[in-house]
């Protein structure tokens, strides 16, 4: 059969890299422009002659071309990572998406993927550019972030938890309890969790900030519900003509 674990794996890592390459292109033609603009920024900010001038020389021996190959590269990889976990997930929600289409199924966890590691977390911490932050919050910051993410699985999961259990009503008191009660779970991770470390800079302009937090979270959405889009294009015409040679064997 075409939809064992084996092969839902095989798709889960040319999903994941195929994403990965379209996360990694938006990241070149979109993500670049404010990571530019607000490194100009940081660098009118040091005087010449100061403690920071060996920047410069760190600069020289990683150009910003190579970081930028090394980031896109990074972003394949990550992919193809995530693709492999979100096959094991697909694996094993098919009690939660009973009804559904292989695509939809695939396509619905990708977009709960997305909602709880990257738009939940960017609603609270939204990412920001170079020359915001303070390298001594950084300890400080991934932990709250990282708890956020931890906090929108929780969520999805619980959320999977109250569809299957209000399965026997009917379709539109199933959504609404389920929706209801997302919508109260993130608005309690909203509050509880305590406001961003850091202050945003009075030199940085406000259009670069925005323009790179809003990119940075289209890159997460190309990754994350792309993997669901191209995974769930790879399983359901297979799943389809596994059902169809075991209908013919019957």
């Amino acid at each position: 059969m075409t939809t064992t674990y084996r092969s839902l794996a095989l798709r889960g890592l040319a999903a994941g890299g195929i994403a990965g390459a379209a996360s990694a292109l938006v990241q070149l033609l979109v993500t670049e422009i404010p990571i530019r603009a607000a490194l100009a920024v940081e660098e009118a900010r040091e005087p010449a002659g100061d403690g920071h001038a060996h920047s410069h020389g760190e600069e020289e021996l990683v150009s910003r071309g190579a970081q930028v190959v090394g980031g896109m590269l990074g972003v394949v990889i990550v992919g193809v990572a995530v693709g492999l976990v979100f096959a094991t997930a697909y694996a094993l929600s098919k009690r939660w998406f009973t009804g559904r289409t292989p695509f939809s199924r695939s396509f619905a966890l990708g977009a709960a993927v997305f909602g709880a590691v990257a738009l939940l977390p960017w609603l609270k911490y939204p990412a920001n550019p170079p020359a915001v932050g303070d390298p001594e919050t950084v300890n400080h910051r991934t932990a709250l972030y990282l708890g956020v993410v931890v906090a929108g699985l929780v969520i999805v999961w619980a959320a999977s938890r109250l569809a299957e259990q209000l399965r026997a009503r009917s379709q539109p008191v199933r959504v609404t309890g389920v929706l209801l009660a997302v919508v109260a779970a993130v608005a309690v991770v909203l509050l509880a969790f305590p406001a961003p470390p850091d202050t945003i800079p009075a030199d940085m302009p406000v259009a670069v900030l925005w323009q790179f937090r809003l990119s940075s979270l289209a890159q997460l959405a190309t990754l994350y519900v792309g993997i669901g889009v191209v995974f769930g294009l790879l399983v359901d015409p297979a799943t389809r003509r596994a059902k169809a040679a075991e209908a013919a064997v019957a």
